[in-house]
Protein backbone atom coordinates (compact mmCIF):
# COMPACT_ATOMS: atom_id res chain seq x y z
CA UNK A 1 0.00 0.00 0.00
CA UNK A 2 1.28 3.45 -0.92
CA UNK A 3 -0.14 6.02 1.51
CA UNK A 4 -1.25 9.47 0.43
CA UNK A 5 1.48 12.07 0.80
CA UNK A 6 0.86 14.38 3.76
CA UNK A 7 -0.73 17.65 2.60
CA UNK A 8 -1.60 16.25 -0.83
CA UNK A 9 -4.83 17.41 -2.44
CA UNK A 10 -6.74 14.31 -3.60
CA UNK A 11 -9.68 14.00 -5.98
CA UNK A 12 -12.79 11.88 -5.96
CA UNK A 13 -16.35 11.58 -7.21
CA UNK A 14 -19.69 9.87 -6.83
CA UNK A 15 -20.66 6.81 -8.89
CA UNK A 16 -22.31 8.76 -11.73
CA UNK A 17 -19.76 11.60 -11.77
CA UNK A 18 -22.31 14.38 -11.13
CA UNK A 19 -20.43 15.29 -7.92
CA UNK A 20 -16.67 15.69 -7.94
CA UNK A 21 -14.46 16.93 -5.14
CA UNK A 22 -10.94 17.62 -3.98
CA UNK A 23 -9.78 17.52 -0.37
CA UNK A 24 -6.66 17.38 1.76
CA UNK A 25 -6.88 14.37 4.08
CA UNK A 26 -5.65 14.78 7.64
CA UNK A 27 -4.31 11.33 8.36
CA UNK A 28 -5.59 7.89 7.58
CA UNK A 29 -8.82 5.91 7.40
CA UNK A 30 -11.31 5.50 10.23
CA UNK A 31 -14.05 2.88 10.52
CA UNK A 32 -17.38 3.75 12.12
CA UNK A 33 -19.62 0.95 13.36
CA UNK A 34 -22.58 3.05 14.59
CA UNK A 35 -26.04 1.97 13.52
CA UNK A 36 -26.57 5.09 11.38
CA UNK A 37 -23.37 4.55 9.39
CA UNK A 38 -24.13 0.87 8.91
CA UNK A 39 -27.68 1.57 7.72
CA UNK A 40 -26.76 4.40 5.36
CA UNK A 41 -23.72 2.67 3.86
CA UNK A 42 -24.92 -0.93 3.86
CA UNK A 43 -21.91 -1.87 6.00
CA UNK A 44 -19.18 -0.31 8.04
CA UNK A 45 -18.38 3.29 7.08
CA UNK A 46 -14.76 3.86 6.06
CA UNK A 47 -13.78 7.52 5.86
CA UNK A 48 -10.96 10.01 6.23
CA UNK A 49 -11.04 13.37 7.99
CA UNK A 50 -10.49 16.26 5.58
CA UNK A 51 -11.21 19.05 8.07
CA UNK A 52 -12.59 22.08 6.22
CA UNK A 53 -10.51 21.48 3.06
CA UNK A 54 -13.33 19.95 0.98
CA UNK A 55 -14.13 21.64 -2.34
CA UNK A 56 -17.18 20.23 -4.14
CA UNK A 57 -18.43 20.67 -7.70
CA UNK A 58 -21.95 19.50 -8.52
CA UNK A 59 -25.16 19.18 -6.55
CA UNK A 60 -25.19 17.49 -3.15
CA UNK A 61 -28.20 16.64 -1.02
CA UNK A 62 -28.00 16.92 2.75
CA UNK A 63 -29.58 14.70 5.37
CA UNK A 64 -29.61 16.06 8.93
CA UNK A 65 -28.73 12.88 10.76
CA UNK A 66 -28.49 14.39 14.25
CA UNK A 67 -28.41 17.70 16.09
CA UNK A 68 -24.65 17.81 15.62
CA UNK A 69 -23.91 16.22 12.24
CA UNK A 70 -25.17 15.86 8.69
CA UNK A 71 -24.54 13.55 5.78
CA UNK A 72 -24.23 14.56 2.15
CA UNK A 73 -24.80 12.46 -0.92
CA UNK A 74 -25.29 12.68 -4.68
CA UNK A 75 -28.96 13.31 -5.46
CA UNK A 76 -28.58 11.54 -8.83
CA UNK A 77 -26.95 8.20 -7.98
CA UNK A 78 -27.30 8.21 -4.18
CA UNK A 79 -23.59 7.76 -3.42
CA UNK A 80 -22.88 8.61 0.23
CA UNK A 81 -19.97 11.03 0.17
CA UNK A 82 -19.52 13.21 3.26
CA UNK A 83 -20.29 13.29 6.99
CA UNK A 84 -19.85 16.73 8.53
CA UNK A 85 -19.94 18.28 11.97
CA UNK A 86 -22.48 21.11 11.76
CA UNK A 87 -20.16 23.24 13.91
CA UNK A 88 -17.43 22.85 11.27
CA UNK A 89 -13.87 21.66 11.55
CA UNK A 90 -14.47 18.05 10.56
CA UNK A 91 -15.63 16.57 7.28
CA UNK A 92 -15.29 12.81 6.96
CA UNK A 93 -15.06 11.82 3.30
CA UNK A 94 -15.91 8.29 2.18
CA UNK A 95 -12.64 6.51 1.40
CA UNK A 96 -14.37 4.68 -1.46
CA UNK A 97 -15.25 7.98 -3.19
CA UNK A 98 -11.58 8.94 -3.60
CA UNK A 99 -9.96 8.06 -6.92
CA UNK A 100 -7.40 5.96 -4.99
CA UNK A 101 -9.16 4.45 -1.96
CA UNK A 102 -6.09 2.36 -1.15
CA UNK A 103 -4.02 5.44 -0.31
CA UNK A 104 -4.94 5.48 3.38
CA UNK A 105 -3.59 3.59 6.35
CA UNK A 106 -6.14 2.20 8.83
CA UNK A 107 -5.99 4.48 11.92
CA UNK A 108 -8.98 3.80 14.19
CA UNK A 109 -12.42 2.33 14.77
CA UNK A 110 -15.25 4.16 16.52
CA UNK A 111 -18.54 3.02 18.04
CA UNK A 112 -16.82 -0.31 18.60
CA UNK A 113 -19.54 -1.21 21.11
CA UNK A 114 -22.13 -1.02 18.29
CA UNK A 115 -20.20 -3.32 15.92
CA UNK A 116 -22.12 -6.48 14.98
CA UNK A 117 -20.48 -9.75 16.00
CA UNK A 118 -20.28 -11.10 12.43
CA UNK A 119 -17.11 -9.20 11.41
CA UNK A 120 -13.83 -7.96 12.89
CA UNK A 121 -10.90 -6.04 11.44
CA UNK A 122 -7.46 -7.49 12.11
CA UNK A 123 -4.68 -5.32 13.47
CA UNK A 124 -3.93 -3.15 16.42
CA UNK A 125 -5.43 0.36 16.45
CA UNK A 126 -7.42 2.61 18.77
CA UNK A 127 -11.02 1.46 19.20
CA UNK A 128 -13.40 3.95 20.83
CA UNK A 129 -16.88 3.35 22.22
CA UNK A 130 -19.86 5.49 21.26
CA UNK A 131 -19.74 7.28 24.62
CA UNK A 132 -16.07 8.15 24.09
CA UNK A 133 -16.77 9.56 20.61
CA UNK A 134 -19.80 11.55 21.73
CA UNK A 135 -17.85 13.02 24.64
CA UNK A 136 -15.37 14.40 22.09
CA UNK A 137 -17.77 15.74 19.42
CA UNK A 138 -21.43 15.91 20.40
CA UNK A 139 -22.82 18.96 22.16
CA UNK A 140 -24.13 18.19 25.65
CA UNK A 141 -27.67 16.77 25.71
CA UNK A 142 -27.55 15.78 22.00
CA UNK A 143 -29.09 12.44 20.99
CA UNK A 144 -26.60 9.57 20.74
CA UNK A 145 -25.35 8.08 17.48
CA UNK A 146 -25.58 9.80 14.20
Amino acid sequence: MVEAEEGARLAGRCLCGAVTFTATPQGGMHACHCESCRRISGGVSLSVDCGDSLEVAGPVATYNSSEWAERQFCPSCGSGLFWRLKAGGMTMVSVQAFDDPGAFGFESEIYIDSKPANYDFAGDRPRLTGAEVEAMYAPQNAPSED
